[in-house]
């Protein structure tokens, strides 16, 4: 007994001094203090589908280790299952907006790091962001949309990426600062964005799941509103010379987007594409396998510990046997804002570099 004590002492007072988890090699050990503990929750066991109990390792101290990889970045919260509500880490202080309506905490291992591209240097030339209502009635759930165009510091004509979910890619993902960054490297050549406001919780699963009338309101819409404020490569003299970016929902719209309107939008950028949907194939395989293949470029990265893994190596596949130019690249994370905003320069560079 006096051995645990002191063991759970010692591991409290670690957790305490630096932090939620211990981290030893690839060991990571969550501790808890507390007369009864919660279960742990993470990208490793889909959340509430499998909580993972805390084990008693003295009469207060509780404690769950697991295997990570040293370059991994996990998110993770505490859960009572018996209340189905998530408890706030008192032992990490890191915590993150998770998108629907709540924070996880999270950490890296000793290996990994947050994308040195969003932080900018003293005097650093900056693109300009302009702000725009478009009227989209017939074309999008809610009508109006709001969309913020990125204008490079630069002088000549240059291509166009479409970002979805761009709000979320502007303020959690930083993605004018990464493009600012990577073009002063001399990284990438200069292009525009366009940034667009998603349809909300109502809207965005049925505008982003393969939706022609999305198509529609990307070409008749937020074509025209770019153009007439961006100077871009005419799209008629380089065809396909356009991109367009996003993630989960949006990864496949993008992919989508490209598989049926290759002469604008020839660069496709997916991360974590929900290519499948409950266990159904989605419209883009079908595309991929039955169409002429378009004159596309692909870039797809996806987390190893994502439920959506096997799908997006399932699209990869069959991208290739098709003869796709696709450039694929596994993360070790989850389905998570930052996951996608430490890969998506190296998704920029392989697209545009």
């Amino acid at each position: 007994m006096a051995a645990k004590i002191e063991k759970g002492s010692r591991l409290l007072k670690r957790a305490r001094e630096g932090g939620n988890p211990i981290i030893q090699g690839e060991t990571v050990t969550f501790i808890w203090h507390g007369r009864t503990a919660p279960h742990l929750v993470s990208d490793l066991d889909e959340w509430e589908e499998n909580p993972r109990p805390l084990k008693r390792i003295s009469r207060d101290v509780w404690g769950v280790s697991l295997k990570l990889p040293r370059n991994a970045y996990l998110e993770y919260s505490f859960y009572d299952p018996r209340t189905k509500q998530h408890l706030p880490d008192p032992l990490n202080a890191k915590s993150v907006w998770n998108g629907v309506g709540g924070h996880n905490h999270f950490f890296y291992m000793p290996e990994a790091a947050p994308t040195p591209l969003t932080r900018l240097s003293p005097g650093q030339v900056q693109g300009q962001l302009s702000k725009y209502e478009v009227s989209a009635d017939g074309m999008t759930v809610n009508g109006k949309r709001t969309i913020y165009l990125y204008h490079p510091p630069v002088a000549q004509p240059v291509p166009l990426v479409m970002v979805l979910d761009g709000f979320d890619y502007l303020r959690r993902v930083r993605v004018t600062q990464i493009v600012d960054n990577l073009i002063a490297q001399h990284r990438i050549r200069p292009i525009a964005l366009a940034l667009l406001q998603n349809g909300g919780s109502q809207g965005r699963m049925v505008e982003y799941a393969c939706n022609e009338v999305t198509l529609a309101f990307l070409k008749n819409a937020i074509l025209p509103l770019a153009a007439s404020h961006l100077n871009l490569l005419d799209i008629h003299e380089h065809p396909g010379a356009y991109g367009i970016l996003g993630s989960s929902m949006g990864g496949l719209m993008a992919v989508y987007a490209a598989l049926r309107l290759p002469e604008i939008f020839g660069r496709a950028l997916s991360q974590s594409g929900a290519f499948e949907l409950w266990g159904i194939e989605t419209v883009a395989m079908e595309l991929v396998r039955f169409i002429s293949r378009p004159d596309i470029h692909i870039w797809m990265d996806i987390g190893r510990l994502e439920e959506l893994l096997e799908c997006n190596r399932r699209m990869r596949n069959l991208l290739r046997r098709h003869g796709y130019d696709v450039r694929y690249q596994e993360f070790v994370g989850g389905h998570n804002t930052t996951c996608w905003r430490d890969d998506l320069g190296a998704g920029l560079e392989a697209l545009f570099g």
